[in-house]
């Protein structure tokens, strides 16, 4: 069909939020390190315009919602003024058991880091 296939937009996604998160003066390696991880829970995707093989694409993220316990991302793909993708994706902070944390209690520091964000 010459488009790109859905599922790559989802990697997008996690680019988006990598780099975002690299911005905020973090790494999700530094993050793991702490013992905390930030798994997807909820995707929400809507496509208007296909991306085609080849198209240079602009990544935008940002934080729409933070809490001690989440943290939703929306994300937009774009191609120049073109808007191709929206969505957002929702996140828990867990621990090494894969139990849900307070960020603020678990990692108190990196809570405020991402406030200031």
């Amino acid at each position: 069909m010459g488009v790109v296939h859905h599922g790559n937009y989802l990697n997008w996604f996690e680019i988006g939020r990598t780099e975002y998160v690299r911005e905020m003066g973090n790494s999700y390696r530094d993050i793991e390190k702490l013992g905390l991880y930030l798994p997807v829970v909820d995707v929400q995707m809507s496509f208007r315009k296909p991306a085609r093989y080849d198209d240079v694409i602009d990544i935008y993220t940002k934080v729409a919602e933070f809490t001690n316990k989440k943290i939703i991302f929306e994300v937009e793909i774009r191609k120049g003024d073109d808007l191709l993708v929206t969505g957002k994706t929702v996140h828990v902070w867990l621990n090494s058991q894969w139990k849900t944390v307070r960020l603020d209690e678990e990692a108190p520091e990196l809570y405020e880091r991402l406030t200031i964000g």
